[in-house]
């Protein structure tokens, strides 16, 4: 049975900085595609950020230069750290993962930005 567990959302102030964690059982992260979306109030889920088994990450434009993926292969855990963050940033943020992007995924962490 595959988990994906987020956790580190928060409340944070605009310029501010957080860590998201992805602790994935069920499935090796570093064998497989990982990503981070997010879903905005009204708004339609969007990939956020993206690392494969094999190959360079990918950015979203809107967070490129401000937000890093990495994983950690032995804690099986992939994170998202969030700096300079902007109001525009605020949302649920969800961990997925599998052979593709989609193919399973966490309960989300919410994450808002605001003063």
């Amino acid at each position: 049975q595959v988990q994906l567990v987020e956790s580190g959302g928060g409340l944070v102030q605009p310029g501010g900085s957080l860590r998201l964690s992805c602790a994935a059982s069920g499935i090796i992260v570093s064998i497989n595609v990982m990503g981070w979306y997010r879903q905005a109030p009204g708004k339609e889920r969007e990939l956020v950020a993206v690392i494969p088994s094999v190959g360079s990450t990918n950015y979203a434009d809107s967070v490129k230069g401000r937000f890093t993926i990495s994983r950690d292969n032995a804690n099986n855990t992939v994170y998202l750290q969030m700096n300079s963050l902007k109001p525009e940033d605020t949302a649920v943020y969800y961990c997925s993962g599998g052979r593709y992007l989609g193919n399973y995924w966490g309960q989300g962490t919410r994450v808002t930005v605001s003063s």
